[in-house]
């Protein structure tokens, strides 16, 4: 019957442990995956300065700045396209690292109950006869 016990009990921690390593997975997938983010929004930031110097040529030389401004417009929302998507990829994140950490707690929780249970087994084994 104890034995029953301790094996859902370690049945339940290891999937509690597999559950938590998914978790850090994802997070981990997540993180990449802003981290991509980021550069694909330091790219645009590079594009944006680069159209940006570009139009103060335009002006000094007298051209028009109408085809800078249409390439600064798109840069501009392919920055904020790019800068959304790093948002989205951090809340993931953020979600995925609570997950992990809701997932140790109950670890956590788990591992405490089967202290309290191997406490009382020994204290059961204390009595008198």
């Amino acid at each position: 019957m104890m034995n029953d016990h301790k094996q859902s009990h370690s049945g339940e921690a290891e999937h509690q442990r597999a559950v938590a390593e998914s978790a850090r997975d994802e997070a981990e997938r997540f993180r990449r995956l802003a981290e991509e983010a980021r550069e694909v929004r330091d790219q645009h930031r590079e594009a944006l300065e680069i159209v940006r110097q570009e139009r103060e040529r335009l002006r000094e030389t007298g051209e028009s700045t109408r085809i800078a401004g249409e390439a600064a417009r798109a840069a501009a929302e392919d920055a904020r396209v790019a800068a959304d998507g790093a948002r989205h990829a951090a809340m993931n994140a953020v979600s995925a690292t609570a997950d992990s950490l809701t997932t140790t707690l109950e670890q956590m929780k788990a591992i405490e109950e089967m202290r309290q249970t191997l406490r009382d087994i020994k204290d059961m084994n204390k009595l008198p006869n």
